[in-house]
């Protein structure tokens, strides 16, 4: 029985303990926050207490504002890309523009200086837009747009600006065909323009021409020009073909060899001028003026 009241006694005891420690545990928080707040300043513990969380609040801050950094530099780095690709189809289409307006600029300025060229000069010229070609080696050969009854008959001559393109050997209705003077299979009597020396122009194909039957002798010089001698009446006289590239001289022989290099470059053809004789206008004119008038 008197261990059971020293039992009871002890609980009661520890009891009044607890409690007493909770009241002193909440005085000390009182004064804690009094401490913390009168005077506008901060109390030992409340610095400690900052002290200790500072740095965690600082780690998750940082990592928060860097989360935020993150974002937006991949939300900028997406725009740019965007940014990017509607830059890089603009400039596409840019030089797709530009491409067209060279194109435009390049022809007009090369029908400028073809129209130029078929008014300075005195012989009756049609135009012709070349429309085929024929690769054979032997028999080089161009299909233009104009035929008989434009008036172009087989023999005549088509050139440009520059110089001797071809003579017409075949005639249609709508179309012609034109044997290139660089053909192997032409052949054109020449002059060299500075010393007046004679030859025959003969076509290499694509190394352009080699000039035949001139002396050892005869002066002639890299960078002479190559015209036309006007012997035969296919070609006029004084019509440009080339210019020397080449001379040498074989220790046999009585004959220099000659290359020369084409005035014309037969690869870009696009248009041409044959040359219509004065005959055979007067002859198409009468045709067209004695044929039957429709009603």
């Amino acid at each position: 029985m008197k261990k059971k009241n020293s039992d009871r006694k002890k609980t009661q005891s520890f009891v009044f303990f607890r409690l007493f420690l909770l009241f002193l545990l909440f005085i000390i928080l009182v004064l804690i926050l009094l401490s913390s707040t009168v005077g506008g300043r901060f109390g030992f513990f409340h610095q400690l207490s900052l002290e200790a969380l500072g740095p965690a609040q600082s780690f998750f801050t940082q990592l928060s504002q860097g989360g935020v950094r993150l974002k937006d530099k991949y939300i900028a780095l997406w725009k740019v890309q965007e940014e990017n690709e509607q830059l890089r189809i603009e400039l596409d289409t840019y030089h797709s523009l530009l491409d067209e307006y060279r194109e435009a600029y390049s022809l007009n300025r090369y029908l400028q200086a073809e129209l130029e060229f078929k008014k300075r000069e005195p012989f009756p010229a049609l135009m012709a837009r070349v429309v085929g070609k024929d690769p054979s080696f032997w028999f080089q050969t161009l299909i233009v747009d104009r035929g008989s009854k434009d008036g172009v008959v087989v023999g005549m001559v088509a050139r440009t600006s520059r110089g001797v393109v071809g003579q017409v050997i075949q005639v249609a209705t709508n179309y012609s065909k034109i044997l290139l003077a660089n053909a192997p299979s032409s052949a054109i009597d020449v002059i060299v323009q500075k010393s007046r020396v004679r030859g025959i122009l003969k076509g290499a194909g694509e190394n352009g021409y080699v000039l035949h039957y001139v002396l050892k002798n005869a002066d002639i010089n890299v960078g002479d020009t190559i015209v036309t001698a006007g012997i035969g009446g296919v070609f006029p006289s004084g019509i440009t073909l080339g210019t020397v590239s080449r001379v040498y001289s074989n220790r046999r022989g009585m004959f220099q060899e000659i290359e020369v290099k084409p005035a014309v470059d037969f690869a870009r053809l696009e248009s041409l001028f044959i040359n219509l004789s004065e005959e055979q206008l007067i002859i198409d004119e009468m045709s067209r003026s004695s044929a039957p008038q429709g009603e």
